[in-house]
């Protein structure tokens, strides 16, 4: 994957994920800056998203644990533990939060 082409998908991650929680407004907010997407929560805890552009991946780290990720013919996987990161965000976004958001992309 060359630069042009991570960006690209990371874009259309980083709209995905704020489309799916824009209507959670009231119990999430959400900021980019740069390269970095902050989700924050009524209890102020936030979960970070970071683009990696040397290594073309993407971390994520919640007050629970850290992971990074790379895009694998579709979907971004986590290359410790092999999990897909929608799957994975929704998740943790419930657990941090008690707020269950439906991340898939269909």
């Amino acid at each position: 994957m060359n630069d042009t082409e991570f960006h690209r998908l990371a874009d259309d991650f980083y709209q995905l994920l704020t489309e799916k929680v824009d209507p959670y407004e009231d119990d999430i907010e959400w900021e980019i800056n740069g390269s970095v997407l902050e989700l924050e929560f009524a209890d102020r805890s936030k979960i970070i998203i970071n683009r990696q552009e040397p290594l073309h991946q993407i971390w994520v780290a919640t007050k629970f644990n850290g992971h990074h990720f790379e895009y694998k013919d579709g979907p971004w996987v986590d290359n410790r533990e092999g999990g897909e990161l929608l799957s994975f965000l929704s998740a943790a976004i419930e657990k941090q939060s008690g707020i269950k958001v439906d991340l898939s992309n269909a």
